[in-house]
């Protein structure tokens, strides 16, 4: 038994994961600029405390929707010729991750806007423009790119967990409801369970991620490179206690966030299936 009600092609997908990705980073941008400051080095108050929670949105809405869309194409174009190739249902948790996995390599487009973003939280520049121009005249191009690696080590732990659960629960609550297929407001509770589950588990790999893109070139003091020396580093001078930092608005802001972005994905979908737009 599937959940899919609608069939959908990936101009829809495409569409549909944009308007997503908008619409939950938006929402939740001043729980995620909270995580941000939580996990900084410089700590929670240097790094703004309470104030302009909403710095650096424009970085986040320039590339919300491009990397939200980019990982639904993969993801359902993934998941639907795996699916031909293992139709048996067992396969069904290992062509889920596979995807998903996929999906949030495609995401490379995300990278810069969540470095001037993260770095715009923390207080380190007032300005898009600004924190633009210091990045590249200091760092060049690499310098857009920096946490790249560790943010694809954090992304796939993490899908890899909410994707496949994600699904599971859709299934579960298609049965529950007799029938082939689950409501968008449905799919949303499924999402928010899924995503908060998936982000408690890999705050540790969120922690690295955020120190690391936080870092600029020329600092000593705070200056991370490396997923396994940042983690060494942290774990030697602050103990493990430091890398569940901001642990609870990341699971607050993620059960959300899921909630959001596979809601509106799902009634988006719905709604361009049901019009017959792109189609």
């Amino acid at each position: 038994m599937g959940s899919e009600r609608y069939n959908f092609n990936m101009k829809q997908a495409l569409v549909a994961g944009g308007i997503a990705g908008t619409a939950v980073d938006v929402a939740l941008f001043p729980l995620d600029t909270l995580k941000t400051r939580l996990q900084s080095k410089s700590g929670f108050k240097a790094s703004g405390g309470f104030r302009g929670i909403y710095s650096g949105l424009t970085s986040a809405v320039i590339g919300s929707s491009p990397g939200a869309s980019a990982f639904f194409v993969t993801y359902e174009y993934m998941k639907k010729k795996l699916g031909s190739i293992f139709p048996d249902s067992k396969y069904l948790p290992f062509i889920h991750m596979i995807a998903a996995s996929g999906g949030e390599v495609a995401c490379i487009v995300r990278v810069p806007t969540e470095v001037v973003k993260q770095r715009m939280q923390a207080k380190q520049y007032s300005t898009t423009s600004s924190a633009l121009k210091t990045i590249f005249n200091q760092e060049g191009l690499n310098g857009f790119y920096r946490g790249y690696f560790s943010t694809v080590i954090r992304e796939i732990p993490f899908t890899c967990f909410q994707f496949p659960l994600y699904e599971y629960l859709k299934i579960v609550v298609a049965k529950k409801t007799d029938r082939n297929y689950i409501e968008p407001w449905e799919a949303a509770i499924c999402g928010s369970v899924a995503g908060g589950t998936a982000g408690a588990v890999t705050t540790p790999l969120d922690v690295i991620k955020t120190r690391i893109m936080l870092s600029a070139k020329g600092q000593t003091i705070h200056n991370y490179s490396g997923t396994i020396n940042t983690f060494n580093r942290i774990l030697h001078e602050e103990g493990v206690k430091a890398l569940f930092s901001g642990i609870g608005p990341r699971v607050i802001w993620i059960s959300i966030g899921g909630s959001i972005f596979l809601g509106v994905y799902e009634k988006a979908k719905k709604t361009l299936c049901e019009y017959d737009i792109l189609a």
